[in-house]
């Protein structure tokens, strides 16, 4: 029994990164070509498929971390990064203290959509799912 499991999770692990060079190998020449125009200078960036059918590239710029998705035929979606709370802009901080002041924080992202702009996602964490909450630098709430 013991045995089945590491055999399974052996193919598992191996089966992923075969799916993850694949995809590499496999990124459409558009979305490279408007990964590049977005990012000049970018050339290594590693890409998955993620759960909605599209591209999504992981890069660093300066030593920071960077996710940006693209669609399959190369219009850029978004970009996001982690960032800590404290860099988060003042009037997001007063709001988070406001009507979030007890709740526990998971995670932070910057995100700049091609559809609702700059803004930043706070994620808490809840029982079951966690949950978003975005913000503008002004502290408004995105609806």
């Amino acid at each position: 029994m013991k045995r089945n499991g590491i055999v399974l999770f052996t193919t598992v692990i191996m089966t992923f990164f075969a799916c993850h060079h694949t995809v590499k190998s496999q990124t459409p020449k558009e979305v490279k070509e408007a990964f590049q125009t977005k990012y000049p200078g970018e050339n290594d960036p590693d890409w998955e498929i993620d759960s909605h059918g599209n591209y999504e590239s992981h890069f660093k710029i300066d030593g920071i971390k960077y996710r940006a998705d693209f669609s399959p035929t190369g219009n850029w979606i978004e970009t996001e990064t982690n960032i800590k709370k404290e860099d988060l802009p003042e009037p997001i901080v007063t709001a988070l203290k406001e009507n979030y002041g007890s709740e526990f924080i998971t995670e932070i992202e910057k995100v700049e959509s091609a559809t609702k702009g700059l803004f930043y996602d706070v994620e808490f964490k809840r029982k079951g799912k966690n949950k978003d909450v975005e913000f503008r630098a002004s502290g408004e709430e995105v609806k």
